[in-house]
């Protein structure tokens, strides 16, 4: 202080001096102290540093099904709240956590552990403790003797350990049961149908969905199954193919349909029906199998397909981007060969890197193909370099193309290459929908998970991706669309939304993957449901010859939906436009309308269920200006026309209630023996299976192939491709290849203009008439209804 300064100098005492030794010393002190406080932070950062790699690591333990036990040996700081929050407690043997702490406490060891101390303790004082009875208490353990107590101490550790061992073997016995098939334990949502019946974006706002691991629980999926996209949908893991293996596969229910009005007839929602029915009031399992509805259509003409067709879980934009990259490498590939040579395209193909070059694994399986059995780039012949970067594509005979998810008439002829830094290579092209891509298809009929069997899309004769050098990044893309995408029914029931190739383009059936999923989680006495476009000449015909064959199923039973609507039309009623008020046949009774297409359509559809062997039930699903007489007049004529049963069905006022008729005649038709068979030879020529469809399942009296069709196929017989099923790429609004021709035609020529191959998919797909693989968009699209309210963020116009 200034007066302690003031009176050592009175004492002529040098002050400096001292002050400099008090600036050192306290300089010191204040170094000291940071260093400490320095040190004292760095161990904190260590520390929680060590408690976050902890947790880390019990994270992914708990997530790994080899490991059934984790026991911490760890000091005591280190169990701290976080770690111990981290652990599973069924996978705590050593029963630390504060769940089985608490079970212990309750008594409630059926799901915990005790822990290994107190249950050594526990045991060796029932054998070796003295108990005296107590005046407050019935029984009171005496004091230990000093032997009894040191042989105590000894064996605590041995039973400690034993006891840590024993509860392992509990939770790998545990975890093995929990892998075994579980029945369902599902819990069905109630629904209370009102009148007049709202429309269907108040009832769907109105139900309140189960969460989607709770579903999955209740089905018997376990938790590292299910990759959650929400609260309300989850992908599911194709291990659950593996886990389940050894459990029979339950009833497989195929939906189809007569040939539909432009409106529909309500496939999905029969399915849906039918579904709900089985589940929540026969108290049987159930699974549906839909396919995902396209973008295009939605913002076209039918605008109904509800929101879960927008995004969804990404599978469409990633089928989109996984085509489209297939179309680039294409294009790049042509230009490069052009403009390079051997030798420079070979250097830029192997590049070297740090002075090393080597062939990447897919350049490798290129030259295996080749039957080039060389590793070292510098070993190759200037003839195998030649081989090996030279595919020589003919521009002419590519027929990949670009997709979109749009309805856009626009892009069905387009011309690439325009650009002068494309060097003249210039062609025309164009692009379809994303749904009726090959990828889709592929995706749609792969049976198995591993990718070796998927990626095979070609671009041309004998041309595959492989070639291309892009299959390892399309399996990338597509490695999450491989996996079905469960959701619910207002009703609770679960449903596997997977693939959605067009029925009139490509083949029209929801995966594969995800009936096979299904039908293993169903067990043995299940219903799995899935749905095939359009009317039964397309879906169904190519669900029976393309993914009957491709999956090794078969269907127990048909339901062929009908409405008295599509009849009128059928039995010579007027048109009817999507957008357009219904003509007065439409809403008044007409039993001649009705009869007469009873007698043309239905009966085909009916019979041509017949051509493969498999029962038939005629669901009619029933529309306010049904009237009784004509739903009777249904029912009654599809019984004559040969169905195992005919029902009408009310789901869409009532829900799964209104289809329980329908699902007794599901359940009894499956039940009856079946006499599956093919509709054609595979190893017939293509054009003999082409004639054999047009002939016995469309009513054509031949077929008309176009020059071009006809090169084209000689071309696919060379390559061998002669044995795949076909995929007729026809209108969906006749059996013929004329829209407006209803009923039944007959007597008509089947034109082919044009024939493609997807050997990837696995199948051949003539183009008849003028059917297009790009739809456009109408006069006044569905666009003009959709909204989104921006406070509420609720979608108006999609339902």
């Amino acid at each position: 202080s200034k007066e302690a300064i003031v009176a050592l100098q009175r004492k002529n005492l040098a002050v400096q001096p001292l002050l400099a030794i008090i600036q050192v010393v306290m300089a010191f002190i204040f170094y000291s102290n940071s260093v400490k406080t320095l040190h004292g932070f760095r161990v904190i950062l260590f520390q929680r540093w060590v408690k976050m790699t902890i947790v880390e690591e019990v994270l992914k333990l708990n997530e790994d099904p080899r490991v059934h036990g984790i026991y911490l040996h760890l000091p005591p700081a280190s169990l701290t709240s976080r770690v111990l929050d981290a652990l599973k407690p069924e996978k705590d043997v050593d029963g630390i956590t504060y769940l089985n702490t608490g079970r212990l406490v309750q008594g409630d060891l059926n799901k915990g552990f005790v822990p290994p101390v107190a249950s050594a303790v526990m045991d060796l004082l029932r054998k070796h403790g003295e108990v005296t009875p107590h005046q407050r208490t019935e029984y009171r353990y005496a004091p230990l003797s000093a032997r009894t107590t040191c042989f105590v101490l000894y064996c605590v550790v041995f039973i400690y350990l034993f006891i840590v061992y024993k509860n392992v073997v509990h939770s790998s016995s545990r975890r093995l049961q929990e892998q075994q098939y579980r029945p369902w334990r599902l819990r069905s949502l109630n629904l209370q149908p009102l009148t007049p019946v709202p429309s269907d974006i108040e009832i769907s706002r109105a139900q309140t969905p189960k969460a989607v691991d709770q579903l999955a629980e209740e089905i018997g999926l376990l938790p590292e199954e299910l990759e959650a996209y929400g609260r309300s949908k989850a992908k599911v893991r194709l291990s659950l193919l593996d886990r389940l293996r050894a459990q029979p596969d339950g009833r497989y229910v195929l939906v189809a349909g007569v040939t539909p009005t432009p409106l529909g007839e309500g496939k999905s929602t029969v399915t849906i029906g039918l579904v709900q029915a089985l589940s929540a009031h026969l108290k049987l399992n159930s699974f549906a199998c839909l396919r995902q509805p396209s973008q295009g259509p939605t913002f076209g003409v039918k605008g109904k397909d509800g929101v879960f067709n927008l995004h969804l879980t990404g599978d469409i934009h990633a089928i989109t981007a996984a085509n489209n990259l297939v179309a680039a490498a294409i294009d790049a590939r042509m230009l490069h060969e052009a403009t390079q040579s051997d030798k420079g395209l070979y250097s830029r193909l192997v590049p070297s890197v740090n002075g090393v070059r080597r062939f990447s694994p897919i350049q490798v399986a290129r030259l295996r193909r080749l039957g080039i059995d060389k590793s070292d780039p510098a070993s190759l012949t200037p003839q195998e370099v030649s081989s090996f970067v030279r595919l020589d594509l003919d521009p002419s005979k590519i027929t990949w193309q670009r997709v979109v998810d749009t309805n856009d008439r626009f892009l069905r002829k387009i011309t690439v290459g325009q650009a002068s830094t494309e060097k003249g290579q210039i062609r025309e092209t164009g692009f379809d929908i994303a749904v009726a891509s090959e990828i889709m298809a592929i995706l749609a009929l792969t049976p198995m998970c591993a990718h070796s069997t998927i990626w095979y899309p070609t671009t041309g004769p004998d041309v595959s991706v492989y070639c291309q050098g892009v299959s390892g990044a399309l399996a990338v893309l597509m490695k999450d669309a491989i996996k079905p995408t469960l959701m619910q029914t207002l009703e609770g029931s679960p449903v596997f939304v997977h693939a959605g190739p067009f029925a009139n383009i490509a083949h029209g059936n929801s995966s594969v993957l995800a009936d096979k999923l299904a039908l293993k989680l169903v067990g043995r006495d299940g219903f799995v449901v899935t749905e095939a476009g359009f009317g039964a000449d397309i879906g169904m015909e190519k669900f029976f010859n393309i993914k009957c064959r491709t999956s090794g199923l078969r269907p127990n039973v048909v339901v062929l939906v009908a409405t008295v609507r599509a009849l009128k039309m059928h039995g010579g009623g007027p048109n009817v436009s999507a957008g357009m008020p219904l003509p007065r046949e439409y809403i008044d009774e007409n039993l001649t309308l009705v009869k007469h297409g009873c007698l043309s359509n239905l009966r085909k559809q009916i019979e041509i269920a017949h051509l493969f062997g498999v029962p038939v039930v005629v669901a009619l699903n029933v529309f306010k200006t049904d009237t009784q007489p004509e739903i009777e007049l249904v029912c009654k004529i599809a019984k004559e026309c040969g169905a195992s049963d005919a029902v009408p069905c009310h789901h869409w006022a009532q829900g799964g209630r209104g289809a329980v008729e329908l699902a007794q005649a599901v359940k009894a038709a499956s039940g009856r023996a079946s006499n599956f068979q093919f509709l054609y030879d595979i190893e017939m020529p293509i054009v003999e299976k082409i004639r054999t469809i047009a002939q016995k399942v469309y009513g054509a009296n031949d077929i008309e192939l176009s020059s071009e069709a006809m090169d084209k196929i000689n071309d696919y017989d060379q390559q061998g491709y002669g044995s795949l099923p076909i995929c007729m790429a026809k209108t969906h609004l006749s059996l013929s290849h004329m829209p407006d021709k209803k009923g039944a035609p007959t007597g008509f020529i089947l034109p082919i203009r044009d024939v493609r191959a997807s050997i990837g998919a696995g199948f051949i797909y003539p183009l008849v008439g003028t059917m297009s693989t790009m739809p456009g968009l109408p006069t006044r699209p569905c666009f003009y209804d959709i909204d989104l309210d921006p406070l509420t963020e609720e979608i108006t116009g999609l339902f």
